[in-house]
This record gives C-alpha cells, sequence and structure tokens, in this order.
C-alpha cells in the first residue's frame, strides 16, 4: 500500500510539470523515504526514445552531374558504400540523424541510441577487401585499450569503443563502430582562429593528453598508432551541440543528392559548444601491434608527418608517433608546417625533398643511423665510388668521390635553417619559455629514433607542466 502510495504521488508530480531537474535534485535530500517515487522516475528514464520523422522534403536537390562528399575521393565506387538513409533505424536501436564526415574508408553519421537515450556517433565502414583489414585492426585495437589499466591516465584520453555491429548492404555486409559523439578535430579548431594557431596552454593541454594516449597505445598495448594528426584528435563538447545539430536537422534537411543507388547527403557542421571537452586520440586503423616479433619496415604516416626512418627504410618502433607528434605540436602552435616535402622538380611530395628539409632543420643526418637504411644509397653516396651529380656548376656535372653520407638526391639542400630562425609564436614574448619550448620540440624532431623522449617522460616537459599547472 505504501509503495502504491508513493507511485500515485510521483505521478501527480509529474501531471503538474514539476520538472526532471528540479526533481532529481529534490529526490536525493528531501524524500529519502520515497523509494518507490525515485524507481517510478529511474523507470521514466529508462524507457526508449521514441523514433522521430525526419522530413523528406525542403531540401536543396544537388545536380546528378555534381561530385560531392565522398564521390570527390580519388578511389570512390558507389557500390563500397553503404547507403544510409537519414532516419533510418540500425540494429534495432541506432537512429540515423545526419552526416558527420566521410573518408576514404568510412562515413561518420551522428546517430540515437533509442535504448540508452542518447547521441552517438556511428562510424560506418565501406565494403572492400582491402579496407576489412583496417577495420579489423581498429576494432583489434579498441579490444587492446579496453584490457589496458582502467587507472591509467591514457584510458580517457582515446576515443572510447561502445559497440561495434555489422549491417547488410546491397553488395555485403558493412562493419559499424558506435563511439561517444564528439565535437571538431583539433584541426578545425585552429582553423577558428584568425592567425591559425592556437595558444600555448591549449597546445600543451592537447600534447599532454597526447602522450598520456601514446603511453596507454606504447606500454600497455603494445600498439603503435602510426597516423597522428590534427584531424585524428578531436574534442569532446556537450550535449548541447548535438541536440541543436538534430533539431536543425528536423527543420531544415540537409542537401542532399537522390540517385537510383541511393542519397549522398552533405555532411553539416556542428555548432560552437557551451564548453569544449577534453582532447581524445581517435582513429586506430591504421595501428600497427609491436609484440609480434616482426622487424617493421612497413611504409607508414602521413607524407609530411612521415618519419625519417621511414623514408631510408630503417626498421621502425614506437618512437615513430613521437616524430609525428612533435610534427603535430609545430603545426598547431607556429600555424604552419614544420616539413612539406614539396619536391622542386616534380612539383609535388617526394622523399627526397622532404629528407632536404630535415637536413637544413637539423644538420646532416648521423652515419650511424644511415649504416642502418637500405633505401640510403637512393639519397646518399656509398662510402668509396665516385658519383655524378646532378647539379651543376658553371655547365658541367660535378664528379665527386664519395663518403657515406654525402648528398646525392639531385635537388639542393635549403638553407640551414634550425628551430631558433623558425619559431616566431613566442618570439616576442617570454625567452625561457620560448627556450624550453623548443627544447621540447628537440626530444621529438630527432635523427635517431632512441634518442626521442618516450610518451611518459615527454607528458612531464617542464614547458607542458609549466602551462598545463
Amino acid at each position: 500500500l505504501e509503495r502504491e502510495k508513493e507511485r500515485k504521488i510521483g505521478t501527480a508530480l509529474a501531471q503538474h510539470g514539476v520538472t526532471c531537474g528540479l526533481l532529481l535534485q529534490y529526490l536525493p535530500y528531501r524524500l529519502p523515504l520515497m523509494s518507490g517515487l525515485r524507481r517510478f522516475w529511474n523507470s521514466l528514464f529508462r524507457r526508449p526514445w521514441a523514433p522521430l520523422t525526419f522530413p523528406n522534403e525542403g531540401f536543396v536537390s544537388i545536380s546528378a552531374d555534381a561530385e560531392i562528399e565522398e564521390e570527390t575521393l580519388p578511389d570512390y565506387a558507389t557500390s563500397h558504400f553503404y547507403p544510409v538513409r537519414i532516419g533510418e533505424i540500425l540494429r534495432d536501436r541506432c537512429q540515423i540523424v545526419g552526416k558527420l564526415g566521410f573518408g576514404g574508408t568510412s562515413t561518420v553519421w551522428l546517430a540515437r541510441d533509442l535504448s540508452e537515450r542518447k547521441h552517438v556517433a556511428i562510424k560506418l565502414y565501406v565494403q572492400s577487401e582491402s579496407i576489412r583489414s583496417h577495420s579489423d585492426t581498429e576494432l583489434g585495437t579498441y579490444k587492446r585499450i579496453e584490457n589496458a589499466p582502467k587507472h591509467h591516465p591514457g584510458r580517457t584520453a582515446v576515443r572510447e569503443h561502445l559497440d561495434s555491429f555489422r549491417v547488410q548492404g546491397p553488395r555485403g555486409s558493412h562493419r559499424c563502430l558506435v563511439h561517444p559523439a564528439l565535437w571538431e578535430s583539433v584541426l578545425d579548431l585552429r582553423h577558428r582562429n584568425s592567425i591559425q594557431r592556437l595558444p600555448a596552454s591549449v597546445v600543451a593541454f592537447i600534447l599532454k593528453r597526447l602522450f598520456h594516449a601514446l603511453d596507454l597505445l606504447h606500454n600497455e598495448c603494445s600498439i603503435a598508432h602510426t597516423d597522428i594528426k590534427e584531424a585524428n584528435i578531436l574534442l569532446g563538447a556537450d550535449d548541447s551541440v548535438l541536440q541543436d545539430f538534430e533539431c536543425e536537422q528536423l527543420r531544415n534537411p540537409c542537401p542532399r543528392k537522390e540517385l537510383p543507388e541511393g542519397t549522398i547527403y552533405r555532411s553539416r557542421k556542428l555548432n560552437m559548444p557551451r564548453a569544449v571537452g577534453e582532447p581524445v586520440l581517435c582513429d586506430f586503423g591504421s595501428a600497427v601491434p609491436l609484440d609480434d616479433g616482426v622487424e617493421h619496415r612497413e611504409d607508414i604516416q602521413p607524407d609530411v608527418y612521415r618519419a625519417p626512418e621511414i623514408i631510408l627504410d630503417i626498421p621502425w618502433s614506437y618512437s615513430v608517433d613521437i616524430w609525428n607528434a612533435g610534427c603535430v605540436a609545430w603545426d598547431a602552435f607556429e600555424g604552419r608546417r614544420l616539413f612539406n616535402g614539396d619536391d622542386p622538380e616534380l612539383g609535388t611530395y617526394r622523399g627526397r625533398a622532404h629528407l632536404a628539409e630535415m637536413i637544413a632543420l637539423l644538420g646532416q643526418p648521423p652515419q650511424a643511423l644511415l649504416a642502418r637504411a637500405d633505401l640510403r644509397s637512393k639519397f646518399f653516396s656509398e662510402p668509396g665510388k665516385w658519383k655524378v651529380s646532378k647539379l651543376r656548376v658553371c655547365g658541367n656535372l660535378l664528379l665527386n668521390y664519395s663518403t657515406l653520407g654525402q648528398w646525392t638526391a639531385g635537388i639542393p639542400i635549403p638553407e640551414s635553417t634550425p628551430f631558433e630562425a623558425r619559431e616566431t609564436a613566442l618570439i616576442e614574448g617570454n625567452a625561457e619559455d620560448r627556450e624550453a619550448f623548443l627544447r621540447l620540440m628537440r626530444k621529438m624532431i630527432q635523427w635517431e629514433p632512441e634518442k626521442r623522449g618516450t610518451a611518459r617522460e615527454l607528458a612531464e616537459d617542464e614547458w607542458i607542466l609549466k602551462h598545463t599547472t
């Protein structure tokens, strides 16, 4: 009888407009004995969300001749992509709200988890044999992360994996990974700033979180990420931006191109959140386990972030991620790339141009490093051999008796420009702070992999601690 009485009180309160927030605030302190009312209110929260009906009219229709979104990718094939429909419910649980982005391996969607009454992000992989290993790698990495110590600070610095499942498309099944919905990337955040760079306190915080994530991957999961870039570090946000996204999709449906084989939607940007959350490292599709006892020489990393051991074909390890992190730190803080790799003869990225830029920054590579390089003869002379240079002096080819390490790649090395001559963000500020930042850069951007700092050491670097404590 007492429980029934409490249930009726709860019903009456709800009918008379007592708000969720007020009732939840009131219950723990003022009505500790009304357990039935608490159970009643909790049962309301456990009820699944009802699906929404998204409009099928009132949107901008894009011409079938115009290439948009994933269609602009070099290797795009309609048959590889699952034909997502806004409003569709996947696995009887996740209702698609709108498109967040796309890439060569997947499309990413905001969805409503009807069972859990929250918004999530769904990464929906393309269907192809080459991408299957990519998705297997990502899922395998998340499983390693889930088995890592829960107290490690890196657990909250990598993107959480909530669920995975497959959906059946017209030409096969597609893997879906479910994650907490996040906001923009560090790259997007930097581009919001008119000077295209981030302040010291923001960069230091991002780096500290990145090094916690890498320490987890390297020391607890035996994983090298190999694809660290600003676009793969995402920031959290409050629920307001997700709710705004949903409301906008209901009020103002996104532009789309309707084709017989499916609809291609324009991605919709998230609004500015009331509070920006902590950065997390994402996208583990290129991760490589390094506890397999195998010597690793795979060609990895985005072009402009490639470490010297990748270009020279030297066995590599976890320290490739540290070189990557150094390049990201410079990009974010200085607002421009540390290396471009633009070949002056070919007008595109080439390893020889990238190496030449490294020499201009760091000086000649150590002989001990070149001795380990399988591709050294592509860029440097072998000892005791005559080498014809493509560079001309007064119209004549140069003929040199070479020693190991002489540059013979056929393009000039840019003028020597060390870190001090390149750094501009702190040049008019505190000299000690500037020197501390440059010391941090030198701990990451080192010719010899063994001399780079570890993620755990770098998380406690003096410049990072100064700007995060």
